[in-house]
């Protein structure tokens, strides 16, 4: 017998709990339950008046917007707060009721602009669940995989100018040639010549013996940088790089320009985990330096890494050798395993 009442029900009037219509084990349920999101009234209190102005959206819901949009892949905000209007567990989510109006998509920008904009209010965020995270042992911080991702930036590709810019130098590079110069001393030879440009006669136009190229620089978002990679499109991008322990969790990142190289960006992500309690460190042949291998093996952390050939032609005899002694360091432990 077939039943043909749908049209009937859409009118009805029901009385019913929003907290009946999520899924005891729907994801934003059991994010909800893990997370004490108290902390954050604390983070934005300075931002916002004690006693004066209208009433503001509540700071808890600006933060878990985001939280909507990446952790099922919407698009744009604009999109994720069309989505909040017809899902139930997104509004349980947020506190909104079924009749409540979801914030207009363009008030998270403004915020940010106004409010959150050059603080690390989201770092700071990133940090706490972190700790919490610790404080349940289910970061595992013995083995630490590392690599980074470019992600698009919201740039047109069309809007661009150039403009001149320095090489910086590379963070082991004063500690390589100190330790070249004391291989050198030690067997009997000179130490490695200082570049001209590298004394107080510096030519107009160099710096430190610096070479400077012409670079090409977004106009809209000028901290991004011109990626390109293989037959990958042309953009301008951001290399995140990012470290995570075998569970899955991430117990640090930094964020970069696109054309910045994997080995010149690593410091700044190192610094940021290097007191976890890390012995094996993992990561792929775009790491494999003679400045990383130093610092890792000084501090104790035993580097895993692919075979990489020479690429240099013109590496002196000191550098290979240099090299040569870093990568037996590095074999030691890995035979062992």
């Amino acid at each position: 017998m077939m039943t043909q009442n749908a049209d009937k029900k859409r009118q009805q009037v029901q009385m019913f709990c929003m907290d009946d219509m999520v899924p005891q084990d729907h994801l934003l349920r059991m994010i909800d339950k893990a997370i004490d999101w108290d902390f954050i009234y604390d983070l934005v209190m300075d931002t916002y008046s004690p006693d004066n102005g209208r009433p503001s959206m509540d700071p808890v819901m600006l933060i878990k917007l985001p939280f909507i949009q990446y952790l099922y892949g919407i698009g744009s905000m604009r999109q994720t707060v069309k989505e909040i209007e017809v899902n139930v567990a997104y509004r349980w989510f947020l506190g909104l009721e079924m009749m409540d109006k979801v914030p207009h998509f363009s008030t998270f920008g403004k915020n940010y602009t106004r409010r959150f904009k050059d603080t690390d209010l989201f770092e700071q965020i990133f940090s706490h669940i972190l700790q919490e995270c610790y404080k349940c042992k289910l970061v595992d911080p013995g083995e630490v995989f590392v690599d980074a991702t470019h992600v698009k930036a919201r740039a047109n590709n069309k809007k661009m100018q150039k403009r001149i810019a320095r090489e910086e130098a590379l963070f082991f590079e004063e500690l390589l040639k100190k330790e070249i110069n004391e291989d050198r001393e030690t067997h009997g030879r000179r130490p490695l010549k200082e570049k001209e440009d590298d004394n107080d006669n510096t030519p107009s136009g160099t710096s430190g013996g610096r070479e400077e190229k012409t670079v090409k620089t977004s106009t809209s978002d000028p901290e991004s940088g011109w990626f390109r990679k293989g037959e990958h499109k042309n953009v301008f991008a951001y290399a995140v790089q990012t470290a995570c322990d075998k569970n899955g969790w991430i117990p640090g990142y930094s964020v970069h320009p696109g054309n910045h190289h994997d080995s010149r960006t690593f410091k700044a992500l190192y610094d940021k985990i290097k007191d976890i309690g890390i012995r094996t460190l993992i990561a792929d042949a775009g790491y494999k330096t003679p400045g990383i291998a130093k610092l890792l093996i000084d501090d104790g952390i035993r580097l895993l890494m692919p075979y990489k050939s020479p690429m240099r032609k013109d590496s002196s005899k000191s550098m290979s050798m240099y090299m040569m002694s870093i990568m037996t360091v590095i074999s030691v432990p890995i035979t062992k395993c």
